[in-house]
């Protein structure tokens, strides 16, 4: 019992760290409608923002957190007004999905030229010591990556439904056309959305980087999971994200102690093409959908 206890344990810390991914990913799929394949580089470059940072000027890795969303938020913005924004005009949506490859694979590029293919890896300063919750060994860093990602949950529901901005990006999300007509500024609420969504990739890329090997690669992994995360909960669904997220990680974690540790990753990926088969808008519908958040 202690075991199966531990493994659940393990699956929801997991499944947090997905999470703090898949938030700011579904964040922009649900109010610009692009996916973004260049979410898994936000954080790669993230990552080794939070080691210059922290290595540089010995610091605490979460503490680069105040300087990294930022930075990514920055980002973010530059890429839906340089890049995403001039394509959305194009007949074939498919364009922008191909504009958001081309940028994962440049930022990818310079990471290696810049840093080459060895990892980095960013000092603990204690987030890889363990806590004891019963017989449950948990590591402290993964417990505040789950209240992380449980606080960006909840902020950006907040948000989306308490603020003037918040109202007006879901007004967006659901009619632009109606919305432009009320004198909401549509391309300035794309740029926001990008740049929020960026910047939730880099509130996390500063709590991830102490708990694994920053490399020019490290976001491939983690985005592929974030999508399957999203499509579970229901693309656009910020709550849909989360849950998904550690339905996952369960999975991961169990399937990778009962079936076997190489299979982890076919589980996974045979329950999201079983998503897309059975149920594509996922387990949470449309109905949680940003755009459709009760006023």
């Amino acid at each position: 019992m202690d075991t199966f206890l531990q493994i659940v344990a393990n699956g929801l810390m997991l499944g947090g760290l997905f999470a703090i991914v898949a938030v700011g990913l579904t964040l922009i799929f649900g109010i610009v409608k692009v996916i973004n394949f260049a979410h898994g580089e936000f954080l790669m470059v993230g990552m080794y923002l939070s080691f210059l940072l922290s290595t540089g000027l010995d610091v605490h890795p979460y503490l680069t957190a105040a300087a990294v969303a930022p930075a990514l938020f920055v980002l973010g913005a530059l890429t839906q007004r340089l890049l995403i924004q001039p394509l959305m005009s194009a007949r074939d949506e498919h364009v922008q999905i191909f504009a958001t490859v081309g940028l994962s694979t440049a930022l990818m590029n310079l990471a290696l030229l810049i840093f080459g293919a060895d990892i980095a890896n960013t000092p603990a300063h204690g987030v890889r010591s363990q806590v004891m919750l019963g017989e449950v060994r948990i590591l402290t860093g993964q417990l505040w990556v789950l209240a992380a990602a449980v606080a960006l949950v909840i902020g950006l529901q907040l948000f989306m439904k308490k603020t003037r901005t918040g109202r007006a990006i879901r007004a967006t999300a659901q009619n632009r056309a109606a919305a432009r007509l009320m004198g909401i500024n549509d391309k300035f609420i794309y740029i926001l959305t990008f740049g929020i969504g960026a910047a939730c990739v880099g509130l996390g890329s500063s709590l991830i980087a102490p708990l694994y090997p920053t490399s020019p690669t490290i976001g491939t992994y983690f985005v592929l999971i974030a999508f399957v995360c999203v499509v579970l909960g229901g693309l656009g669904s910020i709550p849909g994200a989360f849950f998904g997220a550690l339905v996952i990680g369960l999975v991961d974690a169990l399937s990778g102690f009962y079936i076997g540790s190489d299979l982890r990753e076919a589980v996974v990926f045979t329950i999201f093409l079983l998503i897309l088969i059975l149920k594509p808008s996922g387990l949470f519908g449309t109905r949680m959908n940003l755009s459709h958040v009760s006023p």
